[in-house]
């Protein structure tokens, strides 16, 4: 299929306000600073590459050319001028990130190439030039490391309060996923694709039998829609300790932003220029969006809570007539 190029379109595009909000919460912590510091002394961009390349091969024009083809594409579609390194690795998972602190590059699992089609493949590459493009991919590498390693692996870490900070990483990782997803489907251009690639790395392939897109979206809004207030403090629990939100939730979200009609106006060519782009300039705005998504969130989650007090006591005052009589 024919894709538009997205000229010189920036990552502010597409960027989730919650992305924004966590990042800059996340920012605020004491400590941070120390933090970021003292990984990338630790670490430094040789030693990151050798962690996350001592089993992993380099696509080029000779190596996976198919798949290296799939990544001009991706990244002309986008419109991005520099080309990072692509590498793939033996990992029975369906996944893929983008690693590095001065010079990012990425790597995608081998059951990526295994499970999906050359399409899906296409949304996984475009998610994670997304992180590249947003600026995500030293916070993630940092992200990915203490993941791979704990955080008590990490002496150099003891001066930080390491839960909020574990804690407000996670968070921000997990709505950055967000933002990359709709990277994904402005690179991809095809939604039902987007949301065949999350069924998929969800629950696997078809092998040989049906997958239907169509009833995972409604398993996406069957798992947002509930009416206790116990299962919101169940998900925020389920997802505290995990790196990336639940695929039904991604589904959910995607589907919003494609419904405001912002996607259709990126494909019309409405959509912010890099070139127009100054350092800060929508920060207050960034901020009060933020701000607003999780004020909305907040308040969903006490009009549950009240309804379902309300339930209950309406519940036990029938109850108590009805013992009375």
């Amino acid at each position: 299929m024919a894709r538009t190029v997205l000229t010189d379109i920036a990552s502010q595009t597409w960027e989730h306000p919650a992305d924004r909000a966590a990042l800059a919460a996340m920012r605020a912590l004491p400590g941070f600073d120390t933090a970021i510091n003292a990984f990338a002394k630790a670490f430094g961009e040789r030693g990151v590459r050798h962690l996350f390349l001592a089993s992993a091969v380099r696509v080029g024009p000779t190596q996976r050319p198919q798949l290296d083809a799939l990544w001009t594409e991706v990244l002309q579609t986008m419109d991005w001028p520099t080309r990072p390194q692509l590498y793939v690795t033996q990992t029975p998972t369906i996944n893929a990130g983008a690693v590095g602190f001065g010079e990012p590059f990425v790597v995608i699992n081998s059951a990526a190439i295994e499970h999906l089609t050359r399409e899906e493949l296409r949304v996984i590459l475009a998610h994670e030039l997304g992180h590249v493009m947003s600026g995500h991919v030293t916070y993630r590498t940092i992200a990915q490391i203490i993941l791979m390693l704990g955080m008590g692996n990490l002496p150099f870490l003891a001066g930080v309060a390491i839960l909020p900070f574990q804690l407000a990483l996670l968070e921000w990782y997990r709505k950055s996923e967000l933002s990359c997803d709709r990277a994904a489907l402005l690179g991809t251009q095809d939604p039902d694709v987007v949301l065949t690639s999350f069924m998929k790395m969800a629950g696997g392939r078809e092998f040989g039998d049906t997958l239907d897109v169509e009833a995972f979206k409604e398993q996406s809004r069957e798992y947002e829609v509930d009416d206790s207030a116990w299962d919101t403090v169940l998900k925020a629990i389920n997802t505290a300790f995990r790196s990336h939100p639940f695929f039904t939730v991604r589904a959910g979200e995607l589907q919003r932003w494609m419904a405001s009609g912002d996607y259709a106006k990126i494909l019309a060519g409405e959509y912010v220029r890099r070139a127009d782009v100054k350092p800060g300039e929508h920060l207050g705005d960034d901020i009060k969006k933020g701000a607003s998504y999780y004020g909305d969130q907040a308040k969903a989650a006490v009009d549950k809570l009240s309804d379902t007090a309300k339930r209950a006591k309406d519940a036990f005052t029938d109850a108590m007539k009805g013992g009375a009589r």
